[in-house]
């Protein structure tokens, strides 16, 4: 009737979440380019996992407590095992990354190249201070601001302030 493989990758990711944290320690303090896209990464794993943890557990229990057979439990299992394989590769994602020194990062603060097109994140993910977000990749001058009057670093695409003359997050002029 059910599948346990939600529930094993929630125990798994769980497990490797819990290690990302202490990977997260002991990152340079001087290194905010890979602290930043470490946090957007861990951040897009966590969340998945806990959309994954609320469907499994919490939604579940409607198909539990129900009296009678319901005629769209099969959409829920559907949508379990999309939750399932979402969050399988967020976290794919998140131990390639760690495995490879976070090296999509480059020493100026940018973003690889085949970082943008392999994994499909950007480095300027909402860090803590949630200052910044990921900009599209239709590409444009940094000169082009967005609705909120931010504009997109050429070289690393972090969005900065409207009023910043320098990227926050490389340094490059505007």
């Amino acid at each position: 009737m059910f599948d346990t493989g939600a529930c094993l990758q929630i125990v798994e990711c769980r497990r490797v979440l819990k290690w990302t944290y202490a990977y997260g320690y002991y990152l340079p303090e001087y290194e905010n380019a890979k602290r930043q896209f470490f946090e957007y990464l861990q951040g897009e794993a966590e969340a998945g996992l806990e959309r994954l943890h609320q469907c499994a557990e919490k939604d579940l229990q409607t198909y539990l407590n129900a009296e009678a057979p319901s005629n769209d439990f099969n959409d829920f299992r559907t949508k379990l095992a999309g939750l399932t394989s979402v969050t399988r590769n967020y976290f794919e994602n998140l131990v390639r990354a760690l495995e490879n020194g976070l090296s999509d990062v480059d020493s100026q603060g940018g973003c690889s190249k085949t970082a943008n097109s392999k994994s499909g994140v950007a480095a300027a993910g909402k860090g803590k201070g949630g200052r910044g977000k990921a900009a599209s990749r239709s590409g444009g001058p940094s000169r082009n601001a967005d609705d909120s009057g931010s504009w997109s670093c050429d070289q690393c695409t972090f969005m900065n302030a409207r009023s910043a003359t320098t990227c926050e997050m490389c340094h490059q002029r505007r």
